[in-house]
Order: structure tokens, then sequence, then C-alpha cells
């Protein structure tokens, strides 16, 4: 089992941190923009940029810091591996040297991560049992990718532009056809490629964006949950309230109540 000794989102173009050698391995998900860590006794230069992932293993010496005038975005999860337990068979856990990847599911990724911070601020009961679960699926999501070897980059573009296009009409209904049309291929090709490097089928990345705009309008907004499941494109309230709670984990209320 997993044992998290801390989670945080940073934040901002000056940042620093610098860490002397500990038992915790250090994993770092950059969301937005990018920042610069130096690792191990030859201060080796490592470049994160949105979108990738780095695993620092226990034991090394490191420092990072924002890159001036560029905000970044991040989370960090600092944990560690139970002694009693197997490292889960993972290989990204027993390399002795950081990982670092850009990760085609990372919108997967990312929702794991803001799930695992939730949980331990909130403390909701059994936060630290469902940290670990979370980080566990999150290291699986990635290691599987690692397995599989990189993406050709003209892939990953053609499946950037149907990411986009799913959400700039993620209140609409989108189809593989319209996403094969866009890209200039079959639908079935564009369908296979589209969950290959996201790790989610077209219909399920559009439920995501369209919960998490749902999330954000649930803390933001003054709107009722019909009028912001109606906005986000569920015309039937208890089928958004069901997705809903399948996706955030938790009922539309929650989050509103949070909210107070």
């Amino acid at each position: 089992m997993f044992v998290v000794s801390e989670v945080r989102a940073d934040r901002g173009d000056r940042w620093y941190e610098s860490e002397a050698p500990s038992n915790d391995m250090t994993l770092v998900a950059v969301s937005y923009g990018r920042c610069v860590y130096w690792l191990g006794a030859e201060q080796e230069k490592v470049i994160l940029d949105k979108g990738e992932l780095l695993l620092i293993p226990a034991g090394a010496l490191f420092y990072g810091k924002g890159v001036p005038t560029n905000v970044h975005e991040k989370y960090v999860v600092r944990f560690s591996v139970a002694p009693a337990q197997e490292p889960y068979s993972l290989p990204v856990l027993g390399t002795a040297r950081w990982v670092k990847s850009k990760v085609g599911a990372f919108d997967l990724v990312l929702e794991r991560l803001k799930a695992l911070h939730t949980e331990l601020q909130d403390r909701i009961p059994h936060a630290d049992a469902m940290a670990g679960a979370l980080l566990l699926e999150l290291l699986v999501i990635w290691n599987r990718e690692l397995d599989r070897g990189p993406v050709a980059s003209d892939v990953i573009r053609n499946v950037e532009r149907m990411k986009q296009y799913i959400l700039d009409h993620y209140r609409e209904k989108v189809t593989k056809q319209e996403l094969g049309e866009h890209i200039g291929k079959s639908p079935n090709h564009a369908a296979t490629l589209f969950r290959r490097v996201t790790g989610q089928t077209i219909s399920e990345y559009l439920h995501h964006a369209r919960i998490r705009t749902a999330k954000y309008m649930l803390n933001e907004s003054l709107l009722t949950l019909s009028e912001i499941s109606d906005f986000v494109g569920y015309s039937d309230l208890s089928y958004f309230q069901r997705m809903f709670k399948r996706i955030a984990g938790h009922p539309p209320s929650f989050f509103r109540s949070a909210r107070r």
C-alpha cells in the first residue's frame, strides 16, 4: 500500500524547492506552463512542460524552480511504499533513476491527482486509503503508456485536434464520424487512435469535459442544478446526476455545499 505524505498544488513563477535525500518518492505533474528540476549529485537539468510527469526516486537529491515570467501549475505527490508490500510490480517504481515522459492520458491522470488532493485536503472519511488507490491507478495508467513506448508525433497531433474539437463542442453530441472528418480519417480509425492515446473513448472524454465544467459552475455560479445540467448538455437531470457521481465520485450537492 502507498503512504502519501504530501500532496500539493503549486501555481506561480517564483516557486523554488530544495529537497535532501529522503525515503519518499516524488511525483510531479505539470498541468500548465513549464518548470525546471536539477536531479541527483550531478545536478542533471530536467525541463518539465504541460502534460508531462516526472518521478524522482527515493534517496535522490534535487531542487527545482519556476521559469521567471512563466506561470506554471503542477501537482506534487510525495509517497512511499509500505515496507511489507511489493511495489505492485510496476517497473516505473523499481528504477533507481528518475523517469519523465509526455503522457497521452494526461487528462485521466490529472483527474486522479485532483481527486487525491481533494481527499487529503478535506480529510474525507478514509481519505488515506482512497489517496493510495488513486495514486496506484494513475501510476498504472502511466506505466502502461511507458510499456507501449512513444506514440508517433502525427498521431499525437491528430488526437490533440480531436480533443480540442470535443472541448469546443462538448455541449453538443460529438460522434466519431465528426472527429474522423475533422482529422481526415475514417470514423473507426479516429476512435481507435483516440482511445489508444487518451485511455478513454470519445464518449467518456466528452462526459468528463461536461462534468469538469459542471463542477466549476457549482462552485462559481448561482445557477440551479437543472440549469447547469442543461447548460453542459444534459437535458435529463437525473441522468446528469448519475453521470456526475460516477465521474466526480460525489453527488453535485457535495460540491455546492463545500462552497458554503
